[in-house]
């Protein structure tokens, strides 16, 4: 086999030493996906191996160049979903990734996409009335989701956001909570008020909730409504049933945006009731103006170890199929 060299060039030694990682963590990272070699001299990286390989690494660099440009240093767990983006083929180019801004939170961060998944996510809502996002948990659906209904009420696209869940899991405990049917719903709730607070802030969340503006609501609460100018988020989907996901995709009302979560891997139905979320796959597939964007656990931005479970449970899922 004949080898292929391509050099890179790094500017600044303290680039250099993000590059690298602490101990060279970064380089042996990549070393584990791909049999090249990667020798550093000084300002230079010099890249061996298989052309196709070669051009791969090099690509991986230089994308982990622009994030330390962008966001001042790369941890690991980018470098690993660089590499796997990569070798899914991607056709995004991941600089385009960096450049968006979903909104700005309250404290002042700054929201952008982390995955070239996460990327297409964000173009379906801004592009369909109707879009699901199914995946495993850490993908950021939830999370995004609430981030554009924010960016969408603060530009003053909806009037109101509403955001909902079915209160499946808890069954028949329901009833031996404390407090009334709001106290015992809130727990199911939390993560769409901890994504709200987060990026409004619990000033202008309680503001806008007072004047009903802002609605976090069990499943059940949406039945007999149309929901007009309105941004619905509704969470944790593969938790409904035919019935319900039916019920809730027809109380869209004029200029009106809906998000529908879900992973089907975690459904926590009775035994013999069907998720919603999955026929709804079929149903709609070839629906103008609805999305389903797939997210890959390439796309989990928490922490690596949670790649590696899910990766785990697929492969025990595969075996128990076989």
């Amino acid at each position: 086999m004949e080898l292929h060299e391509e050099n890179i060039l790094i500017t600044e030694d303290k680039n250099l030493i993000k590059l690298l990682g602490i101990h060279d963590k970064n380089i042996k990272i990549i070393k584990s996906y791909f049999d090249v070699n990667i020798l550093v001299r000084n300002d230079m990286i010099k890249v061996t191996g298989d052309k196709n390989k070669v051009e791969a690494v090099v690509k991986v660099l230089k994308d982990m160049i622009s994030i330390i440009g962008s966001e001042g240093e790369i941890t690991d767990q980018k470098v690993v979903y660089l590499i796997e983006a990569n070798r899914s083929n991607y056709n995004i180019d991941y600089n385009e990734v960096l450049k968006e801004v979903i909104v700005t939170t309250a404290s002042g961060r700054v929201i952008k996409p982390k995955t070239i998944g996460q990327k297409r996510y964000m173009d379906l809502i801004n592009s369909k009335d109707v879009t699901f996002g199914i995946g495993p948990a850490g993908t950021g659906k939830t999370y995004l989701a609430v981030a554009a209904a924010v960016n969408a009420f603060r530009k003053k696209e909806v009037e109101r956001i509403i955001l909902t869940r079915p209160a499946v899991e808890a069954g028949e405990k329901l009833g031996f909570l404390p407090g009334d049917l709001q106290d015992k719903v809130d727990p199911y709730l939390r993560p769409l008020y901890d994504a709200l607070f987060d990026i409004m802030g619990p000033e202008n969340y309680l503001k806008n909730v007072e004047k009903q503006l802002i609605e976090v609501a069990p499943l059940a609460y949406m039945r007999g409504r149309t929901l007009d100018s309105s941004f619905i988020i509704l969470d944790e989907a593969q938790n409904t049933t035919n019935e319900q996901m039916k019920m809730f995709l027809t109380r869209l009302g004029y200029g009106s945006k809906a998000v529908i979560t879900g992973d089907i891997t975690q459904i926590d139905l009775p035994e013999g009731k069907k998720s919603g979320l999955k026929t709804v796959q079929r149903i709609l597939k070839d629906v103008e103006d609805i999305g389903f964007m797939y997210f890959q656990n390439t796309d989990v931005v928490r922490h690596k170890l949670v790649q590696d479970i899910i990766k785990a449970y697929e492969r025990h899922e595969n075996k128990k199929n076989d």
